[in-house]
């Protein structure tokens, strides 16, 4: 754990823990959730609390219709919400799942809420990011009793990136994206902010069905208001200070709904304890990028900074979708809440 600037704040040791073996089948494993059940550890946070944590394979939470979307949006995009195939359905991943209590993540300081005013902000912003060695040598004659043919060194090196889904394939241009998982948010305007006010998907729909017009609101500041800023009395800091950036943001006040009373739309579908106020497994990301790339926010009243009004989004109240749903029932109740993987026999 890490408090302050994350290269060099103060760090706490956690601890070590072990993974799940991946689910190779029910020979090797006749009760694979109860063993994979045995690997989640509790977290000692300190003051703040206790969390929980498990790191192991589980089936993948994410559904989209990959390839139709990537082959030119390749579907039937204003069709019904469950006309497409989940391509993801029978796969699984690797899952990183933490708890962690809002005391630990929330600032307790008083931090300058602009006007002269202090206070807690309930708003936090959260990102991710993977680093891998700069260098990696093969032996060619490996010895008898050594586990690996590689040798890993150099300075650890930022290859990926995540905040918002969907931001550096859909939103960032192919020539950028290295650039894109190589950056921190900080840097996002400078580095990327003509991606957002002048986006390039709407325009392929656009070219691709011409009957759904692109937004035609220049420089896209809604799109800075959904991607860089958060949502007016939805999920935006109340800390003037703050930069714009790519984060996942998400009002720890906000009540949580429960998994059958969940509007997978998120906001825009009136749920604001849903997507972008946070990402829920069942969030259709997809629709929702979709619709607010098309203009879907200049339907919503936004304050007078989001300079957006129905007329620029002439179809902006359409409902594109790729085909594909997931519904909050079909994760489990308890943590890590990603369901057993599939097993590699089947």
């Amino acid at each position: 754990m890490v408090k302050g600037d994350r290269r060099s704040g103060a760090r706490t040791p956690l601890g070590n823990f072990n993974k799940p073996f991946d689910y190779i089948g029910t020979k090797s494993f006749a009760d694979y959730p109860g063993y994979a059940k045995g690997f989640i550890k509790p977290l000692s946070l300190g003051s703040c609390g206790t969390g929980r944590v498990f790191v192991g394979q589980r089936a993948e939470s994410f559904a989209i219709d990959l390839g139709k979307v990537f082959d030119l949006i390749n579907l039937n995009p204003l069709g019904p919400r469950d006309g497409g195939t989940n391509v993801l359905a029978d796969k699984n991943i690797t899952s990183i799942a933490m708890e962690i209590p809002k005391a630990c993540l929330v600032n307790a300081a008083h931090v300058d809420l602009g006007d002269n005013k202090k206070g807690v902000d309930p708003v936090i912003g959260a990102w991710t990011t993977a680093s891998v060695r700069q260098a990696t040598l093969i032996n060619p004659s490996p010895a008898s009793g050594i586990s690996t043919t590689a040798k890993k060194g150099g300075a650890w090196t930022q290859v990926s990136r995540l905040g918002m889904p969907l931001v550096n394939e859909v939103v960032i241009g192919l020539k950028d994206k290295d650039k894109f998982n190589a950056s921190e948010p900080k840097d996002d305007v400078a580095n990327f902010k003509n991606y957002v006010f002048y986006p390039t998907l709407p325009a392929l729909i656009q070219k691709l069905y011409p009957s759904a017009p692109a937004p035609t609101n220049f420089p896209r500041q809604d799109l800075v208001t959904a991607f860089l800023t958060g949502v007016p009395t939805i999920n935006k800091p109340a800390n003037k200070a703050l930069v714009p950036a790519d984060m996942l943001r998400l009002n720890t006040t906000t009540p949580t709904v429960v998994a059958a009373s969940q509007n997978d739309l998120g906001v825009i579908g009136g749920d604001t304890a849903g997507f972008p106020n946070g990402r829920r497994p069942d969030d259709d990301v997809t629709d929702v990028s979709l619709r607010v790339a098309m203009g879907v926010l200049c339907h919503a009243g936004l304050p007078p900074e989001a300079t957006c009004v129905p007329a620029d989004a002439k179809a902006g109240t359409a409902p594109f979708t790729d085909g594909v749903v997931k519904s909050a029932t079909a994760f489990d109740s308890v943590f890590p809440y990603l369901q057993t993987p599939h097993a590699g026999s089947r």
